[in-house]
Order: C-alpha cells, then sequence, then structure tokens
C-alpha cells in the first residue's frame, strides 16, 4: 500500500558517473511503476532540479539500460548547491513540480547536497550509494566499484605481461583522491609488489628500499598500485623517487577509463536492490536515509550519520599480507 501523500518521486543521478546507475534507475522507476508512482528523472543532476530539465520515465524509458554503462539522466557537478540561495531554489522547484519524494544516486557531495534539502524541502528523501571509490559511510559497498576495479585488475594483467618482457618497473596510477579501495583491492587481485594508498603514509625510503631487496632476490619485473592521492605529487613524483636510486620505470594513468563501461555481476545486483529497497522505504515513509548494503543485509542509515561516518575505511591489513604474498 502506498503512503497517503505519496503520488510523484523524482530521481537524479549526480557527481561522478558509476557503471551501474543506469541499473539503478532501472530499478527505481519499475518499483515506483509496480506501486502507481509517477516518476521525474531529473536530468544532470540537481542541475536539471535548478533548471527544470526533466522528462517523465516510464517502464519502457529503462528498457535494455541496465547492461549500460554511465547515465541515461547525465550527471554534472552543481556548485550551486553549495549555496543556500541554490539549495532554495531547488527546494522551490521541486515544490512547484509536486514532488514528494526524491532519490539520489551518487557520492559523498551528492548526499551533502541532500542534506542541504532537507533544511528548506519538506520532502522524503532517500540517497543511494553511487560512486566507484567505494567511499561512503553507511554501506560496505558502493555502486559502481566492482566494475572499476576489473577495469584496473585487468590493467594490471596486461602491464605485468609487458613488464615481464622488459624487466621493467611499472607503475599504474588509479582513481582514489581520498579513498585507497580501488589500489588496494586491484594490488591484491593483480598480485602488484607494492600498493600505495591515502590511508597509509607515503615514504619513498621504504619504497626504494622494498625494490632493491626484490631485485637482490632475482624479481626483475614489478608492478606497483598508486591510488592518485597517494602522494602529493602522485604518481609522477614516486616514479621520480624511484628513478633517482637509478632504476627505470614506466607510468600508466589509468584515468577516467575506470567511470565506463558495461556493469560487472555485482554492480548489477547491487544497484538493482538498493533501487528496489529505496523505493520500498520512500513507500513506507522513511526519510533523510542512504539505502546501503551492510554485511548480507538492506539498511537504511541516516544521511548525516552515513557522511559523518570514519570508520568506512579500506582494509590496510591486507598490506602487510601483501608483503609477504609479493616475495
Amino acid at each position: 500500500m502506498n503512503h497517503p501523500h505519496l503520488r510523484r518521486i523524482g530521481v537524479l543521478t549526480s557527481g561522478g558517473d558509476a557503471p551501474g546507475m543506469n541499473a539503478c534507475l532501472r530499478a527505481i522507476v519499475r518499483t515506483a511503476v509496480y506501486h502507481n508512482l509517477e516518476v521525474i528523472g531529473f536530468q544532470h543532476g540537481y542541475r536539471g532540479v535548478l533548471l527544470g530539465e526533466y522528462q517523465v520515465l516510464d517502464a519502457r524509458s529503462v528498457a535494455n539500460i541496465i547492461q549500460r554503462g554511465g547515465t541515461i539522466l547525465g550527471s554534472a557537478r552543481c556548485p550551486e548547491m553549495h549555496h543556500a540561495d541554490g539549495v532554495e531554489r531547488a527546494a522551490k522547484n521541486l515544490k512547484g513540480l509536486g514532488i514528494d519524494a526524491l532519490l539520489v544516486i551518487g557520492g559523498n557531495g551528492s548526499m551533502q547536497g541532500a542534506v542541504a534539502l532537507t533544511e528548506h524541502w519538506s520532502g522524503q528523501i532517500i540517497g543511494l550509494p553511487g560512486t566507484i571509490d567505494n567511499d561512503l559511510g553507511g554501506t560496505d559497498w558502493t555502486i559502481g566499484f566492482f566494475t572499476a576495479l576489473d577495469t584496473a585488475l585487468d590493467a594490471v594483467d596486461r602491464l605485468r605481461d609487458t613488464a615481464d618482457a622488459f624487466d621493467r618497473i611499472f607503475l599504474l596510477e588509479v582513481m582514489g583522491r581520498h579513498a585507497g579501495w580501488i589500489a588496494l583491492f586491484t594490488g591484491i587481485g593483480g598480485g602488484a609488489e607494492e600498493i600505495l594508498i591515502p590511508e597509509q603514509a607515503y615514504d619513498a625510503e621504504t619504497i626504494v628500499t622494498r625494490i632493491k631487496d626484490y631485485r637482490a632476490r632475482g624479481k626483475q619485473s614489478l608492478v606497483v598500485v598508486v591510488a592518485e592521492g597517494a602522494c602529493a605529487g602522485g604518481v609522477q613524483q614516486v616514479a621520480a623517487d624511484i628513478e633517482g636510486h637509478g632504476f627505470e620505470t614506466r607510468t600508466c594513468v589509468l584515468g577516467h577509463v575506470q567511470r565506463g563501461g558495461s556493469p560487472v555481476a555485482l554492480d548489477r545486483y547491487l544497484a538493482t536492490e538498493l533501487g528496489v529497497f529505496a523505493v520500498q522505504a520512500v513507500l513506507a515513509g522513511e526519510t533523510q536515509m542512504l539505502a546501503g548494503k551492510l554485511g548480507q543485509a538492506n539498511q537504511l542509515v541516516p544521511l548525516r550519520e552515513a557522511l559523518a561516518d570514519r570508520n568506512h575505511q579500506p582494509p590496510t591489513h591486507l598490506l602487510a599480507i601483501n608483503r609477504f604474498l609479493a616475495t
């Protein structure tokens, strides 16, 4: 049974795109339609709310998109949402369109925008974690992480082949300005000799000492996975530090290719399950919550708590384990 005042819901994808956002949109729209709700899809994130750019979505609007990367609604950064007048304008537009509930798919910045909206708008808001960085509290996993991880892992495998052929040290920079999830899991999965992440202080001398040790034990080709925020100078700084001790390196910056591509099975599953769960939460009258996955269970966590959660850190104990696995 529908919540008595619920007639029309809005949905948007915001911030950096992540594989699986389309799968999430599909689940949201079809679950809403099943419950006789009208769905308005805002284009290019919060910008669509501010500019009144939207489309009505029905079951056919989301046909054949579960396997597509990106987002059919488009995404954008929206600096106006950092200012009270922009948030007020967004709230006014939501009221004018008769939106009863808003579902926001995105990362930290998107959830901050959702929290800001609650100060000016009385409608229901549910956030869904969509970011390749897996750096949002209130959920173990975020939509897009698993696909980005597989993309990075494929790059490691390919680099390993050429590293072995030339006895070289290859440095692979992956995304993760403030979070080392992609780098850590890519390094473990790809058998990298070294993994550099923002959560662990960068020490050039230690890295060089380990490289010397690898070479002394006859290991000639090495792969170092570097999160983009692992040190102030990025992968170029790491390369300079290593080359300063007489070693030849090659660098590969994976960049935005990690954001694209068809979502892997786990992202499609997570996106679908959380999309359905979010609509069910709205129907139950919930608001200001993040729809996340904790353990095997779908959980609602207050948005403010999710944003303040500093315990959602990558398992850095894997770095110690990698020391003997890489030998």
